[in-house]
């Protein structure tokens, strides 16, 4: 998934600009080459914040997850190494014959006002406020279902009534009860005294049987047996509930906290839960507590990245913030579906699951990274018109309208390959596939042509303020190659260029944001 989509993605980036520099009239050699020192520096940038999002599953702490990021990493960075080598070559091979077998007129960066792009660039800053909290709420009505998150493990039960593991799934729970298919071991490690006395054994596997069978949700416990070298006593505990219900979780859990504490007090033995329901229990339990840590990694990173990047403290808060309510509402839709079964069966899936444990982590490393990739496109135009015209108002139209479509085209691209993927007959990869294609399609539209351009027609000249002190100690990274500097003479009484927010000192841009030398007041 990740490697067909962001490799299409970059080389439909790097291909619209190339195309926009040969309506300029540049040789086709020398647009390729424009193109590599100026997009192709946006496509690093957006490669390496995915591939650093991706590094961050490390953070959770299970090997195989990590394994995953960094697979899934190295696919992001060879498929920007080919975009950046195989692109511009294949560009240059083509000259102006780039457009010879089309199925209508060509278009490529929009260059006028009149542009349908320019028209809601427009209409967005004549009304910041109203699609602000537009998108705002839209965003949040997604992500209500997120409140009723519960994670677990997506058993054979949920595969196709036509898959043999689901045959086999079924017979079982017909002749034993549904708990038959998430049995839990119990294991109790005997001391010195009940090793070598029988009947201790004996009258502490009878109490203990009696207290486990008392506990709610058992459906029934084998007698506990002692193992042959008389160390252990083990017994299974059978559940009313399927492996992948609440009931079970809550039983696993009660037995492992209270149960076992409360049945072996004062015994000197040790009780312990196993067997294949209960690590899979368990590791959910896991995930679930360090899927703020990866959240709090990857977003710092992210946040770093972007502030080196943009030189902008606004524009790295934003960028993150927005990013995770596009990612809320993408795990609020999976729940909804799979969860609360909300068009499941349109998609292959005959009853309610649990969100696999491992989904949100893996969802929110990938679509952080995919946000950030549309993000950095946007804002590195955004920004490179701001550097050359000095007018927050115009280079946020003009960065918008310019990577608008390619955006929008690229997301179709992407939400086309991960959706392709609800094919597939697992459940799991379902779940990705359909969060991913819903982030994507929320990312391209209400955050990338509502949230961002009217966030940041509210805050004026505010969006570019870097202290001095930060901006010497952060490296240069420029996005769209470097640039000229546009001076930014503080107002009165505002310290460090900050705009001044005086009534009445500003311009439509934002509040008391006086005019950069030479810059345009429009």
């Amino acid at each position: 998934m990740m490697g067909l989509g962001v490799g299409v993605d970059y080389a439909l980036f790097l291909t619209t600009r190339h195309r926009a520099l040969l309506r300029e009239g540049a040789d086709p050699a020398e647009a390729a080459g424009r193109t590599v020192a100026t997009s192709g520096r946006a496509v690093l940038v957006a490669a390496a914040t995915v591939a650093m999002a991706l590094a961050g599953l490390y953070a959770s702490g299970v090997a195989f997850i990590g394994t995953l990021g960094v697979a899934a990493g190295l696919t992001v960075l060879v498929a920007a190494a080919a975009s950046l080598t195989l692109t511009p070559a294949l560009l240059g091979l083509l000259g102006r014959r780039i457009d010879r077998l089309r199925v209508r007129t060509p278009v490529a960066e929009p260059t006028g006002d009149g542009d349908l792009w320019h028209r809601w660039a427009g209409t967005v800053g004549r009304r910041p406020w109203l699609f602000l909290i537009g998108g705002l709420l839209l965003l949040g009505v997604l992500s209500v279902p997120l409140a009723g998150l519960r994670l677990g493990h997506v058993d054979a039960g949920a595969q196709p009534a036509t898959a043999t593991d689901r045959r086999a799934y079924d017979l079982v729970r017909a002749g034993f009860g549904p708990g038959a298919n998430g049995p839990l071991t119990v294991v109790v490690q005997l001391d010195s005294r009940q090793v070598a006395d029988q009947r201790l054994r004996a009258g502490l596997a009878d109490s203990l049987r009696r207290d486990l069978a008392a506990v709610p949700d058992v459906a029934s416990v084998t007698a506990p047996a002692p193992s042959p070298d008389q160390d252990l006593l083990v017994a299974t505990v059978t559940p009313a509930g399927g492996p992948q219900e609440r009931s079970t979780a809550e039983l696993f859990h009660t037995l492992q906290r209270d149960t076992l504490q409360r049945a072996l007090a004062g015994t000197g033995a040790t009780g312990y839960v196993t067997g294949a329901t209960a690590a899979g229990l368990t590791f959910t339990d896991r995930l679930a507590d360090r899927l703020p840590v990866v959240v709090g990694v990857v977003v710092a990173a992210a946040f770093l990245l972007l502030l080196t990047v943009f030189r902008s403290l606004l524009v790295a808060v934003k960028a993150a913030v927005l990013n995770l309510f596009s990612i809320g509402a993408a795990y609020g839709v999976v729940v909804a579906v799979f969860q609360w079964g909300w068009g499941g069966p349109l998609l292959g899936v005959g009853e309610r699951v649990p969100v696999e444990s491992y989904v949100p982590m893996m969802m929110f490393a990938i679509v952080f990274g995919l946000s950030m990739d549309y993000e950095v496109f946007l804002l590195s135009r955004i920004r490179e018109i701001w550097l050359h015209r000095g007018d927050n108002h115009l280079a946020v139209a003009g960065g918008l309208a310019a990577t608008a479509r390619v955006i929008t085209c690229a997301a179709m691209i992407m939400t086309s390959v991960f959706l392709a993927f609800l094919l597939s007959p697992d459940v799991v990869v379902k779940m990705l596939a359909l969060g991913l294609g819903v982030s994507v399609v929320i990312d391209a539209t209400v955050v990338r042509l509502l949230l961002v351009p009217a966030t940041m027609y509210l805050f004026g000249r505010a969006n570019w303020w870097l202290p001095r002190w930060l901006d010497a100690v952060l490296p240069h990274l420029d996005p769209e190659g470097p640039g000229s500097r546009v001076p930014q003479p503080p107002g009165r009484g505002a310290p460090d260029g900050v705009p001044d927010a005086r009534p009445g000192a500003g311009r439509a841009d934002g509040p008391g944001a006086a005019a950069p030398a030479g810059g345009d007041r429009r």
